[in-house]
């Protein structure tokens, strides 16, 4: 028996695998203290600090960035304005246009149909000057060759002016009086 309790006492020293043996406890719990300690001290303060930088670095990122788009925003309607107005002076300025392009066609047209009618006016004149003149020359053609012919019938010489002159008149009164009663 003394061996058995030998043994339980032997056993009882002996440690347990899933207890901790208490010199390694409280070495464990003194270097996790001192751990813990310099962390605090050391650690912390450092990513605090470089939180705080990147918050404050963020933050001002942040309002930059507003400032930049509220400044985009500005020069946005700016333009929007600037392009509205230059459309609607375009427009005037197309309108504007159309209208003096009216007015000057019109005023082509005026000018050509003036300058027709002076064509016109001038060639009826030129004309009429024309036939008068063939009609002057052809009567004293007509009246030289009746003449010339009445004499040949008559068999005597009409070669006086105012005997000639009336019967040219004669004849051509006569061909004028068959030429409209051949007419009507």
């Amino acid at each position: 028996m003394h061996k058995v309790i030998l043994l339980a006492a032997e056993e009882e020293h002996e440690l347990n695998p899933l207890l901790p043996h208490p010199i390694e406890l409280v070495l464990s719990l003194v270097v996790f203290g001192i751990l813990l300690f310099a962390v605090k001290k050391f650690v912390v303060p450092a990513f605090e600090k470089t939180f705080a930088e990147r918050t404050s670095a963020i933050e001002g990122g942040l309002k930059a960035a507003e400032t930049k788009q509220a400044e985009a925003d500005a020069k946005l309607a700016e333009l929007e304005k600037q392009l509205a107005d230059a459309r609607h002076e375009a427009a005037r300025i197309r309108e504007e246009a159309r209208e003096q392009g009216a007015a000057i066609v019109a005023e082509m047209r005026e000018q050509a149909q003036a300058e027709s009618n002076r064509i016109v006016e001038h060639g009826k004149t030129q004309i009429e000057a024309e036939r008068q003149q063939a009609v002057t020359s052809l009567r004293a053609e007509v009246g030289t060759l009746a003449t010339g012919l009445a004499g040949r019938i008559v068999g005597e010489s009409l070669d006086d002016e105012a005997r000639q002159s009336r019967v040219v008149e004669r004849f051509l009164a006569e061909l004028e009086a068959d030429q409209t009663s051949g007419v009507n």
